[in-house]
């Protein structure tokens, strides 16, 4: 039986605004595929239902791989199979494979639900307790290769990400959104190019540490430290997100704004996983005893007990624990 990694990524195209010169020798996401896929729903967090998965052996008595194609399709579309073809964009992203290449044998995990809002199948927790005081909250895990953002602990959205690569790993802790640019050229292109990052958000000012649009390989770290996302999901981000407030500024001012004292700090930022990033596409499956179940992150108790990641938040922390005393 040839049995498909069990992953949870979509790769297979050229992601926006990318020459595909540049992506001849790796996979990269389609990032305009994904925001179709991931983010074409809103429903009511509370009434989505919980989600379990399973294996599922392509087979047909026939070993037609055609018919067994049909009659996963039938199955996915509850006797449908035009209707199956068109929910097959999720069972394609949890596999990491179009549904069309298979043959006889390969193994599949299928969803005990379709066409759900996408916080259905996050790796990340749907509430968060410890988060219940945060109007808002942004967190990166590593391991997971995964961002979510938190509503007073209610997940709000969840996307993929790419965190710096093995000899430029992205630092851990806890931070806080600075400053925002919505077009930024990367100080780390070589002469004679231009590394275009939008939809900027600075969270480690000292070092120069960003959340931004880039192109994204299929799933494992790639960065020189900064965090990738895909267009969709930093426009969201640098929307939704509160930037710090200096005595020169917003950060909406960009950079600039760090020409002053922080009087307010911006959405705290989360980030976890250090030391479990991937070799390649992240696992985000494990198999039990009663199949696959999807890997759900282990959040802390309260944001706070992440240590400070950065000066500015051993600052912060420093005056919140003299307030309080």
């Amino acid at each position: 039986m040839r049995a498909f990694c069990l992953l949870f990524a979509l790769s297979l195209t050229l992601p926006l605004f990318i020459d595909p010169a540049a992506a001849q020798s790796r996979r990269l996401y389609n990032q305009a595929e994904l925001e179709e896929l991931l983010y074409a729903r809103r429903d009511s967090l509370e009434l989505l239902p919980e989600v379990t998965y399973q294996h599922y052996v392509l087979q047909h008595p026939t070993n037609n791989s055609i018919w067994a194609r049909h009659d996963l399709y039938e199955l996915v579309g509850d006797g449908d199979a035009e209707a199956g073809k068109a929910r097959l964009g999720m069972v394609e992203f949890f596999n990491r494979t179009k549904v069309h290449d298979l043959g006889i044998g390969d193994t599949l995990i299928l969803p005990s639900h379709y066409d759900l809002d996408p916080r259905a199948y996050s790796p990340f927790p749907r509430y968060y307790a410890g988060a219940a005081d945060f109007d808002k909250l942004f967190i990166i895990h590593k391991g997971v290769q995964a961002w979510a953002g938190y509503e007073q602990g209610r997940l709000a959205r969840w996307g993929l990400v790419n965190t710096g690569a093995e000899e430029s790993r992205t630092p851990a802790g806890r931070f806080n959104f600075n400053w925002k640019e919505q077009r930024r050229v990367s100080t780390l292109s070589p002469p004679g190019e231009t590394w275009l990052m939008r939809y900027v958000f600075n969270f480690h000012h000292e070092r120069g540490i960003h959340i931004h649009q880039y192109q994204m390989p299929t799933g494992e770290p790639a960065s020189h430290g900064c965090v990738r996302l895909i267009l969709a999901d930093a426009r969201w981000i640098y929307d939704w997100a509160d930037s710090w407030r200096t005595t020169a500024g917003t950060g909406n001012r960009g950079l600039p704004s760090a020409n002053g004292r922080i009087v307010e700090q911006g959405t705290t930022v989360l980030v976890l996983g250090d030391g479990e990033e991937p070799d390649g596409p992240p696992q985000r499956f494990v198999d039990t005893v009663n199949g696959p179940t999807l890997r759900v992150v282990e959040l802390p108790n309260h944001p706070y007990d992440v240590p400070p990641g950065s000066p500015q938040q051993q600052m912060f922390d420093r005056q919140r624990t003299q307030s309080n005393s």
